[in-house]
């Protein structure tokens, strides 16, 4: 029944849902002030150079443009293809169709930037497989609305404890896997300690010890906001095996640098509402990655 209600929903056009985002946008603004104190927390570490008046147009931006991804998320499964096809535009997919044309896989570090729900369907609309890697959620309406989202127009949504054996099992099938690398890992421990923006940060190390391992190319997608609803990706190679020469964390710091440009240029567009900073690394002086 739920998912039945769901997909009526999506059916509404987009106009109904941008006017939903609008009332969406004051109440977690004004009314909720959803994390605020996270947020502006976020902004002031990561920006220090930039007044305090700054942090809070840059904080009222991003709520508007989040309310827009919330109902952007829900209407997914309602878009057609051609108008994904129409909504999110590849500047330069050629160099990644020519990998997958030639067999390989094709690992692909995403982050919390724009609309990262409508990536993959839209890679897949524009001639591009992809498997979504994603935490599985606990409860399980939640879980079954999000593969249902993510699988809409054939991307594969894939457990990121299942991930090494999707990978060691389909090795050989060409393919974008996608990972949204910018998230907190769960053993920061063991993460990959690197400064980014102004903070030192944890980052899974295991995105870049997969390309090593199955010896497959990394490129970095980079998602704008052209304007509203409508969004421009570009590939970013980042390294290529093989990896013999190439230094341990190499990878991830290439990430790194490249999303900070994408940050930068758009500060508003990535998702400040995450206690991504929430460990310090003192407190994990003692351990090191293992690679």
């Amino acid at each position: 029944m739920t998912l039945y209600f769901f997909r009526i929903l999506s059916r509404l056009p987009l106009p109904v849902f941008y006017a939903i985002a609008n009332v969406l946008y004051y109440l977690l603004a004004y009314v909720i002030g959803y994390r605020k104190e996270v947020i502006l927390t976020n902004l002031k570490r990561s920006f220090p150079e930039k007044s305090d008046a700054e942090h809070r147009r840059i904080a009222k931006k991003f709520y508007r443009n989040f309310a827009d991804v919330l109902v952007e998320t829900v209407k997914l499964p309602g878009l057609s293809p051609s108008a994904l096809k129409k909504r999110v535009q590849f500047t330069n997919k050629h160099i990644v169709l020519d990998k997958l044309a030639a067999g390989q896989p094709v690992l692909i570090m995403a982050s919390h930037q724009c609309n990262w729900e409508w990536a993959p369907s839209a890679s897949v609309v524009n001639g591009m497989p992809a498997d979504a890697v994603y935490k599985k959620l606990n409860n399980e309406l939640s879980e079954h609305l999000v593969r249902y989202i993510r699988a809409r127009f054939g991307a594969k949504p894939v457990p990121m404890k299942s991930l090494l054996r999707e990978m060691a099992s389909r090795r050989h099938e060409p393919r974008l896997i996608a990972l949204v690398a910018d998230q907190i890992p769960d053993q920061p421990e063991y993460g990959y300690w690197t400064p980014f923006l102004h903070q030192e940060t944890p980052f899974y190390p295991g995105t870049e010890r997969l390309a090593r391992t199955f010896k497959i190319p990394v490129f970095y997608i980079e998602m704008e906001r052209t304007h509203r609803g409508h969004y421009s990706m570009t590939f970013h190679p980042i390294a290529e095996p093989p990896y013999d020469h190439l230094p341990n964390g190499e990878v991830i710091n290439r990430y790194r640098d490249l999303l900070e440009k994408t940050i930068q240029k758009a500060p508003s567009d990535w998702l400040w509402s995450h206690k991504r900073w929430k460990h310090q690394r003192s407190q994990y002086e003692k351990t090191q990655v293992k690679w």
